[in-house]
């Protein structure tokens, strides 16, 4: 199964999110601009490296410390969501495509899961408990249907 997760990648995606920014008094820097722009061409669940690989084929004075920088920015402004897919790197994706994830700990592969059936297993946690998950931060991890069903090796 494929981990891509589609983004709704029109070209003025990018100016689009610049301008709500902008609208807000966030300040527009170049590194901004970048990463929003290396985000708005990924496959949506990048590391901070693979972002500034990309942003660096355009503007090699952005370093990835200055990357790691703007992503936390953009994370507290509500723009990007960081994702810890299992034990690798977290991985980055705009907020608006907020999704859950499930990851076969077997075989790595991600699921996407709708927000709606991860919203219910909240909403029963905050009912059952009076405790508010931060949803989109961890993925929950298994055994996909296809390694369950496989004989160990």
């Amino acid at each position: 199964m494929s981990n891509r997760h589609a983004i709704t990648g029109q070209a003025d995606h990018p100016r689009r999110l610049l301008e709500e920014l902008r609208a807000k008094g966030v300040r527009i820097t170049s590194a901004r601009r970048a990463v929003l722009a290396a985000l708005t061409a990924s496959d949506g669940h990048v590391t901070a490296e693979d972002i500034a690989v990309t942003v660096q084929t355009t503007s090699p004075e952005v370093h990835l410390s200055t990357v790691y920088r703007t992503l936390e920015s953009l994370e507290e402004l509500g723009v990007v969501d960081h994702v810890h897919l299992g034990h690798g790197r977290a991985v980055y994706h705009l907020a608006e495509n907020r999704h859950h994830h499930l990851v076969c700990e077997s075989c790595n592969a991600v699921v996407h899961l709708p927000r709606d059936v991860y919203d219910e297993l909240a909403l029963e946690i905050e009912e059952r408990y009076g405790f508010a998950l931060r949803q989109h931060h961890f993925a929950l991890i298994g055994i996909c249907e296809a390694c369950r069903a496989s004989p160990p090796l």
